[in-house]
């Protein structure tokens, strides 16, 4: 199950079971989704520039397919688990455009009621457990949402996603161990944008692929482009489907790129040039191939790709005017939601001190 990442030319992944089973309603709805993807992202760039967001902000403007092309092949028992980048896959599994833009703007209007931020949006009603700050820290995580599937006896399974840099922490390969050894449906996504924060793949990680250390646990992996969305969903599914028979994990490699910067503080222009970034826009641009193929099929007309775009611009534009109407948290709010017992103390069960200024 390997494929090598210097491929120069994709088969025709249109022809695969999974791809060949989508509707024209449904190829428009996953480009409608990569397209209000992006907008958001340039919307919230927008308020971060104008001062309306403070912290982080880590954008997946390049990315889209990734997200939604993984997403959509994902069954009723399928969770998602993610790193701080998680705008695009929090919008892929439905979150809509007003919770997350009053999370990034710290608002009690926002998922996580304004105390996460750009990195930790959650929706556990659409099995989506965030959005995390710390580098791998999501891939224990991952593995235990893995585990409780087959715990439970589900026909489920985890999509854990994380950067390249993260294939270097030591929580990841303590997961690799233990989804081999116990036998766990988790498929860790590596979206190799080429850049863990400013420092290219080449000069952070030894040996190529990166999905290829996975062969030391005897999992299966194999590499994908980013750029085309029916081969994120064929290679995807393939995972999915030794998930679910069988239970056996996955790494997959899937190379995309970011346009922007690690995060909007990061000065990109300091170790990449913009004639790469131009170069990957003009030549393997997610949304522009995807319309492309689109309208190729018959699927897709230049009249609804702008009508697309243009309610896009509207909903994000929205999200941001809602944004900023809601309402702060109030201070009183603040130990809120961290320890389940404190907001339930009457089902307590553990003993000793929760906060450090308790008596």
């Amino acid at each position: 199950m390997k494929l090598s990442p210097k491929k120069k030319s994709s088969p025709n992944f249109l022809d695969s079971a999974i791809n060949q089973s989508l509707s024209s309603q449904e190829k428009i709805g996953l480009y409608d989704q990569m397209v209000r993807i992006r907008r958001f992202e340039e919307r919230s760039l927008r308020a971060y520039q104008q001062g309306n967001i403070g912290g982080f902000l880590h954008l997946y403007i390049g990315q889209e397919a990734v997200a939604v092309g993984s997403v959509s092949v994902l069954g009723k028992d399928d969770h998602v688990i993610t790193a701080y980048r998680d705008h695009g896959h929090a919008i892929a599994v439905g979150m809509n455009m007003d919770e997350c833009m009053a999370e990034l703007y710290g608002k009690k209007t926002g998922c996580s009621k304004g105390k996460g931020g750009s990195m930790h949006f959650f929706a556990p009603d659409k099995n989506f457990w965030g959005g995390h700050g710390i580098v791998g820290g999501q891939t224990p995580l991952g593995l235990g949402i893995a585990y409780a599937q087959k715990h439970f006896k589900k026909k489920g399974s985890c999509l854990c996603f994380m950067g390249d840099g993260a294939t270097n922490q030591g929580p990841f390969y303590e997961s690799l161990n233990l989804a081999a050894l116990w036998e766990l449906p988790v498929i860790y996504i590596i979206e190799n944008n080429g850049y863990s924060m400013g420092t290219a793949e080449g000069r952070h990680s030894a040996g190529e692929p990166l999905a290829r250390r996975a062969e030391a646990f005897d999992i299966n992996w194999k590499v994908a482009h980013g750029h085309d969305l029916y081969e994120v969903r064929n290679v995807v599914n393939e995972a999915l489907d030794i998930a679910h028979k069988t239970n056996r994990p996955s790494v997959l490699e899937i190379i995309t790129y970011r346009y922007r910067g690690h995060s909007v503080a990061d000065p990109d222009q300091t170790y990449r040039s913009k004639e790469e970034i131009e170069e990957y826009k003009k030549n393997k641009d997610p949304i522009i191939l995807f319309k492309n193929k689109l309208l190729d099929e018959g699927v897709l007309t230049e009249e609804k790709a702008l009508e697309i775009d243009k309610l896009a611009k509207e909903e994000s534009n929205a999200s941001a005017e809602f944004a900023a109407a809601s309402p702060y948290p109030d201070p009183e709010e603040l130990m809120d939601d961290i320890y389940w017992e404190t907001d339930n103390p009457e089902q307590r069960t553990s003993m000793g001190r929760i906060f450090f200024e308790q008596p």
